[in-house]
């Protein structure tokens, strides 16, 4: 059973990692972003309600956010595990992580931070090429980022959940790293 949160600023590569570790496991990668994106497109209720948000181009809030996580994570192809990416974002989101998670009898195994410094990040997603990466914006973005989520490396650290991976290496070599903290010999 593998249950993991992977933490990291944008362009750290936890997105990478997650696809590539969640198929060798076989379990499935589950990004907030795509959760809200499927909703919308089904239509759902919650869809519906979080579309209504982010038309108007605010934050979908917290409570509806964990409610499109509980549904994802009572979904049966759940049942080996999953790799939560880009949630929880605050200490408030993975407090009311911890309270859903145990109203559905699941726990989480661990939480792996993608340390990586933020030269190489800004250089990474200016590489990227999207229109709406200019350095000014990633740069903003590190530094929400260091306000909002970083504060959950100390929240994890200091409940023995936290391990940390230098995400400043090769793909293949970060990816073996994960495999052995998953499967240690």
């Amino acid at each position: 059973m593998t249950r993991l949160i992977f933490l990291g600023p944008p362009g750290a590569g936890k997105g990478t990692q997650a696809q590539t570790l969640a198929k060798s496991c076989s379990i499935p990668h589950i990004s907030t972003g795509d959760i809200l994106r499927a909703a919308v497109a089904q239509k759902t209720d919650l869809g519906l309600k979080a579309q209504s948000y982010m038309e108007q181009g605010e934050l979908v809030p917290d409570v509806l956010i964990i409610d499109l996580v509980r549904e994802r994570l009572n979904q049966t192809d759940v049942k080996q595990g999953w790799i939560l990416d880009g949630f929880p974002r605050t200490v408030g989101q993975a407090v009311s992580l911890d309270d859903m998670l145990k109203e559905i009898n699941q726990t989480c195994d661990g939480v792996i931070n993608f340390d990586v410094p933020d030269e190489i990040l800004v250089t990474r997603l200016l590489g990227r090429g999207r229109l709406d990466d200019t350095e000014s914006v990633i740069r903003h973005r590190l530094e929400v980022y260091r306000e909002q989520t970083a504060p959950l490396i100390a929240f994890y650290r200091d409940r023995q959940q936290l391990v940390s991976v230098d995400g400043n290496q090769p793909i293949e070599a970060v990816n073996a790293h994960l495999k052995q903290l998953v499967y240690p010999d």
